[in-house]
């Protein structure tokens, strides 16, 4: 059975408009190898962030929601972190 899930992720604005898209494309396809389905993607773009992360007070949004099987999210999370 298929859960749904939603992601927002925020990138570092010191990314160029091509590395952007390629962590997205990224993403998308480690969700797609997993057999996760892509329900509906929205680009953000360069928002203020509520607090410095990183000495870092923007960074580029983007959501992905998902549905996919529960025993990928721990995976989906790692690679979060190795990023």
């Amino acid at each position: 059975m298929l859960n749904q899930y939603e992601t927002v992720f925020i990138m570092t604005p010191v990314l160029s408009e091509e590395q952007m898209k390629e962590t997205v494309e990224k993403y998308q396809k480690f969700l797609v190898s997993k057999k996760a389905e892509i329900v509906h993607e929205e680009h953000w773009g360069l928002k203020k962030l509520a607090y410095p992360i990183q000495k870092k007070s923007t960074g580029f949004y983007h959501l992905i929601e998902f549905k996919a099987e529960p025993a990928i999210i721990r995976e989906w999370e790692v690679t979060f972190k190795r990023d």
